[in-house]
């Protein structure tokens, strides 16, 4: 064969992994509200204020310094080492290069995910469909969080496990240290162990039907590098600050039911957003993969789709890493279906369409197999960096909370740093990055593994004016609230004699004790009265269903509710 002798300007033609890697980009533009929907969740601003203040103490936090409500409490900050990435980031280039650094994330993990597929299916058409596929299903998650190294650190595991089932078994040996890194970023580490245990558990199943014992030993003996990697990798999680004291927090705060009661991103996953037709989609590859699989008795995979599939269907937040697994172990069993379809009696269309796909996929190998400079990638997120800091930069464009969502212009009445305030744990969150530590704690944020289930229905209750709301506030000394003007909680205050407006723009609300009232402080306030003339049929006390809906909005998790439900990290 004669070897391929490119002219050097096609070196910089973008190849198929350079579309993966772009990918995010034509989502996020297209069916997402831009950079506004990394921006679209508060914690990020808690994380970057926490990664300031261990750069400025030069040690992790061990108690709580953000809220007033449990000031001096053990505080887990187990993505220490994304907030101080964080932290620098933005110290450098602001909340922009924070969300610009997490979408560079995004796009790595989609480009390192199409060439597993592809080497998993050597079919690149159907390896960049099934990427797609895996990049539209899992963009409900897309935020500018530490959950997005969860993703890439589940590519890269499964990566290394292709090759080692192909007979690179050393590499192996790379899991536990990248156990360590993953561990001090975020608390996804525990799916890389289950991932590499379900292998070995694949192995062992083996054993199970095995029809001769020697063939039973074989399997058992596949399994024990696997097993022991599982084991090396929870030893090297031990690594963190908090040691074992970690993943003791973190099975308290999984098994609490009252944290998936309350914790939008922890609830059942939703078919009715727009997103969810690509997670079906997935779940029927999956069904039919795990079928195909298990025909050739090939168990690992079985139990890798297995049980992404049921995770993912219990809790929403788990969609994403389904998406990622089920997308290279389904793309062997799509290409061999392909195959059986070319040469199937059937419409001839169907034949030819399904062969096609094979002759294109081996036309284009060639071609890809050349190495490029990738220089359009890397200028096109230049170009989006630059962008994104141009004060002529649209709303899709600018790394900025979304004013229609957050409370901007109530902060001009919220300055005090001694001021109690009362508000949503969304709200607390943008608090926090707006106010910072030293500008005023908040009530609570979205830290729900810190304040626990108990405390959450105890304050949930109070949005939701439950009738010991009031004793609640007067417990923790509030002297201020914060509310969108739908909640029930505003209604019930414009209403009561105890507490007054003092700012109204119709996306904020800000009440302070009524002069004379019951625990009403001397500080006054001036702001923007714009509610005061609101039709007071809305003002009245009123009951409001607590049940939360989750729905996909603009490539988030989000609630439908009048208040959102208490978030996870």
């Amino acid at each position: 064969m004669t070897e391929l002798k490119p002219n050097p300007i096609f070196r910089l033609m973008p190849s198929l992994t350079d579309i993966a890697f772009l990918m995010p980009v034509v989502f996020l533009f297209t069916r997402m509200q831009g950079v506004r929907t990394l921006l679209g969740d508060g914690d990020t601003g808690w994380h970057v204020r926490t990664g300031q203040w261990i750069l400025a103490h030069h040690q992790v936090p061990y108690t709580d310094m953000f809220s007033f409500t449990m000031p001096g409490q053990p505080w887990f900050a187990w993505e220490w080492l994304w907030d101080v990435g964080a932290a620098a980031t933005f110290d450098r280039a602001g909340l922009g290069g924070v969300a610009l650094t997490s979408f560079f994330v995004i796009c790595v993990t989609f480009a390192l995910l199409y060439k597993l597929i592809a080497r998993r299916s050597q079919n690149l058409l159907v390896a960049i469909g099934l990427t797609v596929l895996a990049a539209a299903g899992s963009s409900i998650h897309w935020l500018a969080r530490p959950h997005l190294f969860s993703m890439l650190f589940i590519v890269i595991y499964l990566s290394i496990l292709e090759r080692v089932r192909e007979g690179r078994r050393k590499l192996l040996w790379w899991l536990p240290g990248l156990a360590v890194l993953w561990t001090n970023i975020h608390g996804g580490f525990v799916f890389g162990i289950a991932i590499v245990g379900l292998v070995g558990a694949g192995e062992l199943a083996g054993a199970v039907i095995a029809a001769t014992s020697e063939e039973r030993w074989k399997a058992v003996r596949a399994s024990i590098p696997y097993f022991t990697t599982a084991l090396g990798c929870l030893a090297a999680s031990l690594i963190n600050p908090y040691a074992y004291h970690l993943h003791q927090h973190i099975w308290q705060y999984v098994q609490d039911p009252r944290q998936s009661a309350f914790i939008s991103e922890f609830q059942a996953a939703n078919f009715q957003g727009p997103a969810a037709i690509f997670f079906e989609m997935m779940l029927i590859l999956g069904f039919g993969a795990a079928i195909w699989y298990g025909a050739r008795r090939r168990f690992a995979e079985v139990l890798l789709l297995a049980a992404w599939a049921h995770l993912s269907l219990l809790v929403v937040r788990n969609v994403p890493i389904f998406m990622i697994v089920a997308a290279p172990l389904t793309a062997t069993a799509v290409v061999d279906w392909l195959g059986s379809l070319s040469r199937a009696r059937i419409a001839v269309w169907i034949q030819k369409a399904a062969e096609l796909v094979r002759a294109a996929s081996d036309e284009v190998a060639p071609i890809e197999r050349l190495w490029r400079v990738h220089a359009i990638p890397v200028a096109i997120l230049v170009l989006f960096g630059l962008a994104m800091h141009s004060p002529a930069a649209g709303t899709a464009l600018k790394p900025e909370y979304d004013a229609n969502a957050y409370p901007v212009g109530a902060l001009s009445v919220l300055q005090d740093p001694a001021l109690r305030i009362f508000t949503n744990d969304e709200w607390g969150d943008y608090l926090l990055y707006t106010r910072s530590p030293e500008g005023g704690k908040v009530f609570w944020d979205g830290r729900s593994d810190f304040y626990g289930g108990a405390n959450v229905e105890k304050w949930l209750s109070v949005l939701g004016v439950k009738w010991d709301w009031q004793q609640t506030l007067d417990q923790y000394g509030v002297d201020t609230i914060l509310l969108p003007p739908q909640a029930p909680l505003a209604t019930t205050l414009k209403g009561s004699s105890r507490w007054r407006v003092v700012y109204d723009d119709g996306i904020a609300i800000v009440f302070r004790p009524a002069v004379g009232a019951a625990g009403s402080g001397e500080r006054t306030s001036t702001g923007n009265i714009g509610g005061g003339a609101r039709d007071l049929r809305i003002t009245q006390p009123h009951e409001v269903s607590k049940d939360l809906v989750i729905t996909n909005t603009g490539g988030q998790i989000k609630n439908e509710a009048v208040y959102r439900s208490f978030r996870s990290r």
